[in-house]
């Protein structure tokens, strides 16, 4: 029976079993995800295949994008990502959470074939309008972050809404993994089809024209889980929580949620008229300031240094499969051996350390809660890159390098088993109905702008730097494989400190957790106050 203030449909959705309806919830908003990180991660592999368009005919070594170039591709991505995020994060709560889900889709798949596709008569004008196609890929992929994040976690119930939500995100390591098998599917295929030589034996035939073709496949391939999602996008319908919350139409809620619960509910308009008297307030306003602006700053801060470290981690690994001769020079392969070669060291990454992350945290989110999952994966990946910078030296030595491997795959473990996967799912709880998605946009748009400083400035610095350079600072190359880690050590410190500023939301319902059920509800100084007098809250 629903507490006294607590409307009924909530009620009923805090306390259902596990069912049909959040299965394929999980698997509409998955899917989308797996696209998401499909597109987002295949664009390291494709580069790879730069020297079709960057070949100097007499270099002792292959040609490859300029870094200013491969910086914009990628960068311009996560411009289109912090676009999507912040416009379809104000939609989400504006106008629902369903009515733009399938135009997230719609641009993903858009972005992919035409990034596929593109053209121009010179190698700066594909890439240009690559770069075009892509930033419109990314205003997609932004766009499904709040929407996807805030729907599972409404749709959801208290006791297993962190294993749902993460079970979401956690499509995004089969959608790496998948990235990589069709790089190497296609790599192989055209490889043994064209049977192009190392680029030290033949330069002009070590990347066949055929080529361009391989890249552009692996693209528009991404485009295939995003179509299978649209169709089942556009006929769920909305979450109770908006319609009742923020629409503020109790009797739809109701109906809506009785044909997905298979109960009979009824609709309490007098109940919604109680609890969302006076909750009109947004983002900007003194009111959410005093009641949420430390677990604004706390998940703003907390999503901006994991995507420094992380997407500087897939930067940095490329050096590393180098230094443990992993993948060799380029000079001794042809471009599609290489793109082959990088995509096997990667799914072997995604296969050991980034998947399981993801599912240990399915399996203890809401055993051991998000703040503590958050603190062990900062704390895990500071000492373990610390160790790692520490005797980098000696773990590239023959008969020691599996150890590198090893640590540095552990780095992803603890990532995905930690604040990659907590800082998507708590901005979808804390935060009050009527601004829940613009707060998860404004969080993960942090992200993408902490990704964007890290992953491009890391790869622009290592490209820009000269072999004097790597001999002057006994690195690598560019600022080293060591000052990196060090300065990514640093920036998981800094994490922890932030993670004080979130509250727990495990076993709680959303309404309790923001403040808006007649319950209990946990302050910024994290003491416990009485909802039922919210009217003279600061809220």
């Amino acid at each position: 029976m629903a507490r006294r203030g607590q409307l009924q449909v909530l009620h009923a959705l805090d306390e259902a079993k596990t069912q049909q309806y959040h299965v394929l919830a999980v698997v509409i908003a998955g899917m989308g995800f797996f696209a998401d990180a499909y597109d987002l991660f295949c664009i390291t592999l494709v580069t790879k295949l730069g020297r079709i368009y960057y070949h100097v005919p007499g270099n002792e070594q292959p040609g490859k994008l300029p870094p200013r170039l491969e910086a914009a591709i990628n960068g311009v991505t996560f411009c289109g990502m912090i676009v999507g995020q912040l416009v379809f994060g104000w939609l989400g709560d504006k106008f629902g959470r369903k009515m733009f889900y399938g135009k997230t889709v719609m641009l993903m798949i858009l972005g992919s074939v035409l990034s596929g596709l593109s053209f121009g008569n010179t190698a700066h004008g594909v890439m240009t309008t690559l770069c075009f196609f892509r930033f419109w890929l990314g205003v997609g992929i932004g766009g499904d972050y709040p929407l996807s994040a805030t729907i599972m976690s409404e749709y959801a119930n208290k006791r297993t809404r962190g294993s749902f939500v993460a079970a979401v995100f956690a499509m995004e390591g089969f959608g790496i993994l998948a990235g990589c098998i069709v790089t190497l599917v296609v790599s192989a295929t055209f490889q043994a089809r064209f049977n192009a030589p190392a680029y030290e034996e033949d330069p002009r035939a070590s990347t066949p024209p055929q080529a361009d073709y391989a890249w552009r496949i692996i693209l528009m391939v991404g485009a295939i889980p995003a179509v299978f999602t649209y169709r089942w996008r556009m006929k769920m319908p909305e979450t109770a929580r908006y319609t009742a919350l923020v629409a503020r139409d109790a009797q739809k809620a109701a109906r809506d949620m009785s044909k997905v619960l298979k109960v009979e509910i009824t609709g309490e308009p007098e109940v919604v008229e109680s609890i969302t008297k006076d909750r009109d307030y947004g983002v900007f306003s003194r009111r959410f300031a005093r009641r949420h602006g430390l677990h604004l700053l706390g998940a703003v801060a907390c999503w901006f240094v994991l995507d420094v470290i992380f997407y500087s981690q897939n930067i940095l690994q490329e050096e590393i499969f180098s230094d443990v001769k992993w993948v060799p020079e380029a000079r001794t392969m042809s471009a599609l051996e290489e793109a082959y070669r990088v995509g096997r060291a990667q799914a072997i990454i995604a296969l050991c350390g980034t998947l399981p992350g993801y599912w240990f945290t399915i399996a203890f989110i809401d055993v051991v809660g998000r703040k503590a999952i958050q603190f062990l994966g900062f704390a895990m990946m500071k000492g373990l890159m610390l160790a790692v910078a520490a005797l980098y030296g000696s773990l590239t030595k023959p008969g020691r390098r599996i150890w590198l491997v090893v640590m540095y795959t552990f780095t992803f473990f603890f990532a995905n088993f930690g604040p990659n996967s907590t800082t998507f799912i708590m901005p979808a709880e804390i935060f009050p109905a009527h601004v829940r998605t613009t707060c998860h946009g404004i969080s993960a748009a942090a992200g993408k702008v902490g990704a964007s400083r890290g992953a491009v400035g890391f790869m622009y610095a290592e490209q820009k730097a000269d072999g004097s350079e790597a001999a002057a600072t006994g690195y690598p190359s560019g600022i080293g494989v060591r000052a990196s880690l060090f300065v990514l050590a640093a920036c998981n410190v800094l994490g922890i400190l932030f993670t004080c500023l979130l509250p727990e939301p495990v076993g709680r319902s959303l309404e309790d957790v923001s403040g808006e059920s007649g319950g209990q509800s946990e302050t910024m100084d994290g003491n416990e106050t009485d909802v039922a007098d919210s009217q003279v809250l600061p809220l």
